[in-house]
């Protein structure tokens, strides 16, 4: 489907092939690809919930808990929790995306899904692979459940978020754009990549990446998004929704290392749950494509 979103962004950027975007990306799952899923430990699901605040969230198990049993069907063997908790028992659209940080692949995966005995079930519209940019090696050690997970939940940022986000290195957007669907993406980078000002915006530098602009292609349309956060060594995780605003402005753009433009966030509200991911995952390496 045509993206006007999309190919606004990318001419805005200099492209100027009417082919590229979402609406040049297959619709079902390649055997390769179905293959990658049932070995994948972690996805991020992004959706939007009744009121149109985006949010991404974590879906983690054993190997073999994502699969697709066909060409147009993936299947996870649970539902996500808070925020995105309660919104599939209607069939709505949704965005997934599995990555591999032991091996920087990932995948991601559009269309429409539903709540089927517990059990999510997404019926594919987008389907593709994506370059290992950005992506930092990480290996799985172990699962350690949580006994004691909470749930936080504020309009701002605490201190102790912001110090999270300054150190990450790693963080995933789920934007999307009404009848076109719901995009998961994921976002890299050397520690401090992020930048906080305040409790109630952050700014991230848009990257070289495919030319695709899905990402931006929804900001374009829906300024409404979510981010997700990970504590990989403890299980917790950080889920934020606002509204976000590409900035073009070459100038301040040129003082980032490695940007073609900003984005700036502006909160709205924010989930921490502590005790979220069973999993533990030990740093490896930095993606040598990091900007510094």
């Amino acid at each position: 489907m045509f993206h006007r979103g999309e190919h606004a962004v990318q001419r805005r950027a200099g492209l100027t092939a009417d082919d590229w975007g979402s609406a040049g990306v297959g619709t079902t799952v390649p055997q390769v690809a179905a293959d990658f899923l049932g070995q994948q430990r972690l996805v991020v699901v992004a959706a939007a919930d009744e009121t149109g605040a985006a949010w991404a969230g974590a879906l983690a198990g054993p190997p073999g808990f994502v699969t697709a049993p066909d060409d147009r069907t993936v299947v996870a063997d649970r539902l996500p929790g808070e925020p995105l908790a309660g919104l599939f028992g209607a069939e709505r659209p949704v965005g997934l995306i599995a990555i591999e940080p032991a091996t920087r692949r990932r995948m991601r995966v559009n269309g429409r899904a539903h709540d089927d005995g517990g059990r999510l079930v997404l019926h594919t519209e987008q389907v593709y692979a994506n370059c290992p940019k950005y992506i930092q090696t990480r290996a799985y050690v172990a699962d350690a459940p949580s006994t004691g997970r909470s749930v936080l939940v504020s309009d701002a940022l605490a201190a102790e978020h912001r110090r999270w986000i300054a150190e990450a290195d790693t963080f995933f957007v789920a934007t999307y754009a009404a009848g076109l669907g719901v995009d998961a993406s994921h976002r890299g980078g050397n520690p401090g990549f992020v930048t906080v000002t305040g409790d109630r915006r952050l700014t991230w530098p848009d990257y070289a990446g495919n030319a695709m602009y899905m990402t931006l292609g929804n900001l374009a349309i829906e300024p409404r998004c979510g981010l997700l956060f990970l504590d990989w060594e403890n299980g917790h995780t950080l889920h934020l929704t606002g509204r976000a605003r590409v900035d073009w402005d070459t100038g301040r753009a040129a003082a980032v290392p490695g940007a073609q433009r900003l984005v700036d966030f502006d909160v709205e509200k924010v989930v921490h749950i502590a005790g979220d991911v069973p999993q533990r995952w030990s740093f490896g390496k930095y993606s040598r494509f990091n900007p510094s």
